[in-house]
C-alpha cells in the first residue's frame, strides 16, 4: 500500500475536502499524511482521523520567500517520509505540492482542482492566477476536477490537455456521508428544538440558510440585500437569514453589509461550526447559494441531502449541483431574483417539499462518499 500526502493551504478545508477519507484509506492499508498551516483544531483532528501531519505556513497570496521556504519543507517531508502519492488542494497548496513532488520525482501527483479563482478577477491578477493553474497542471500527473463545468472551463482556457484531467462520478472531491451525517433520519428533534431556542427561531419563521465562506464571491451582499425586499413584500412573515461560516479578512465584505449582519435582528451569523452541521441545515427552510463561482456546490448537495429545497446560480460549479425545477431552482446574482426564488418556495410549499425529497434521492444516487472514494482509490493505484 502507498503513503499519501495531502497538502492544503488552510486547515478549514481539511474536514471539508478530505474528512473521513483519512480513515477509509487507512483501513485500506495506506499511510496518510497532511501538510497545512497551524490550527488549534489540527492536533485533535489528526488523532481522530489517524494521520501524521506537519504544519507549514502556506499563504494564500504569492510571497516569494515564504513560498520558497514552504516548498523546501514540503520537499523534505516527501523525501523523509518516502511519500508515493502527493495530493494538492487549493491553488497555492496544489502549486507547491505539485512542484515539490515533481522535484522529488514522486510517481503520482494529483491536483484536485476545487475551483478557478481567476473567474472573478480581472487584469494582471487574473493572468497570474491562470498561469499558476497551468503550472500546477504541468507538474501534476493527474488533475481531478470537482465538477463537469470546472472541467469544461479548464479545457476552454487551455489550462491542461484533456487527457490529463478527469472527474469523480458527477463531481465533488469525495462526496458526502448521506447515511450517518447528511440524513434527516438521524436528527434528534429534542436537540434540534434546543438549538432553535438558542438562536430564537420560532415555528412560523422562514429560515433562509447559507453555509460557507462569508465573502463577496459567494453572493453574500446580494443575499443580505434580498432580506429588505422580502420583508417589504411579506409583512406577515418573519424571514431569517442564517449564515454558517467564518468572515475572512482577505476578501472582506463592505462595511454596510458587515454592519447589517451585526445589527439586523433577522440575520444570524453562527461562526465556524465544527460539528453537528446537519442540525444547522435542519433549522433551514430554504437553502440559497447565490455564488459567482464555485468548484462544486458542495453546500447545495448537503442541503439537498437534508431534504431542503435549494436555490443557486448557473455559475461554474453551482450548475452541476441541482436538477433544474426538480431538486432546486436557478436564480440570478441579484437581490430581486434571490427574493423571488425564496418567495416561490414560500408560496408553493408542495414544490418545496417535492424538491427536498427529490434532492435527497439525487444526492444519494450520485454523491455518496463511499461510492466516490472507491473510484478515487483506482487513481491512487
Amino acid at each position: 500500500m502507498a503513503s499519501i500526502l495531502h497538502v492544503v493551504n488552510t486547515y478549514f478545508a481539511v474536514p471539508y475536502f478530505i474528512g473521513e477519507q483519512f480513515l477509509y484509506f487507512m483501513d485500506k492499508g495506506h499511510e496518510l499524511h497532511l501538510i497545512c498551516p497551524e490550527s488549534e483544531f489540527l492536533e485533535q483532528y489528526s488523532l481522530d482521523m489517524k494521520f501524521k501531519y506537519k504544519t507549514v505556513e502556506i499563504t494564500r497570496t504569492y510571497t516569494l520567500f515564504k513560498d520558497i521556504k514552504a516548498l523546501f519543507i514540503i520537499y523534505g517531508y516527501i523525501k523523509s517520509n518516502k511519500i508515493e502519492i502527493v495530493v494538492g488542494h487549493t491553488p497555492k497548496g496544489a502549486l507547491l505540492a505539485m512542484f515539490a513532488g515533481w522535484l522529488r520525482k514522486t510517481p503520482v501527483r494529483i491536483y484536485f482542482r476545487h475551483g478557478l479563482v481567476y473567474e472573478t478577477r480581472r487584469g494582471l491578477a487574473r493572468r497570474i492566477l491562470i498561469m499558476a493553474e497551468r503550472i500546477s497542471a504541468y507538474f501534476s500527473t493527474l488533475i481531478i476536477c470537482v465538477s463537469p463545468s470546472i472541467a469544461r472551463v479548464s479545457l476552454r482556457d487551455n489550462l491542461n490537455p484533456s487527457g490529463k484531467q478527469t472527474i469523480l462520478g458527477r463531481g465533488t472531491c469525495g462526496g458526502i456521508d448521506t447515511r450517518k451525517i447528511f440524513n434527516p433520519g438521524v436528527i434528534r428533534q429534542k436537540d434540534l428544538m434546543v438549538l432553535k431556542e438558542q438562536y430564537k427561531i420560532s415555528a412560523g419563521d422562514v429560515v433562509i440558510g447559507f453555509c460557507g465562506r462569508i465573502v463577496p464571491d459567494k453572493g453574500i451582499i446580494e443575499l443580505i440585500d434580498s432580506l429588505d425586499i422580502l420583508r417589504s413584500r411579506n409583512p406577515g412573515i418573519r424571514f431569517i437569514i442564517m449564515l454558517v461560516g467564518i468572515l475572512e479578512n482577505r476578501d472582506r465584505l463592505p462595511k454596510p453589509t458587515l454592519d447589517k449582519m451585526k445589527y439586523d435582528r433577522d440575520i444570524i451569523l453562527t461562526g465556524y461550526v465544527r460539528e453537528n452541521i446537519n442540525y444547522f441545515y435542519s433549522m433551514m427552510n430554504i437553502y440559497v447559494l447565490p455564488s459567482f463561482r464555485e468548484g462544486f456546490g458542495m453546500s447545495v448537495i448537503e442541503a439537498s441531502a437534508m431534504e431542503i429545497p435549494v436555490l443557486t446560480t448557473r455559475a461554474t460549479g453551482c450548475v452541476d449541483a441541482i436538477v433544474e425545477n426538480v431538486t432546486g431552482r436557478y436564480i440570478l446574482n441579484n437581490p430581486q431574483s434571490i427574493a423571488e426564488g425564496i418567495e416561490f418556495y414560500v408560496k408553493n410549499p408542495e414544490s418545496a417539499l417535492s424538491a427536498g425529497k427529490a434532492g435527497r434521492e439525487f444526492v444519494r444516487q450520485n454523491f455518496d462518499n463511499l461510492m466516490l472514494w472507491m473510484e478515487l482509490e483506482n487513481y491512487y493505484r
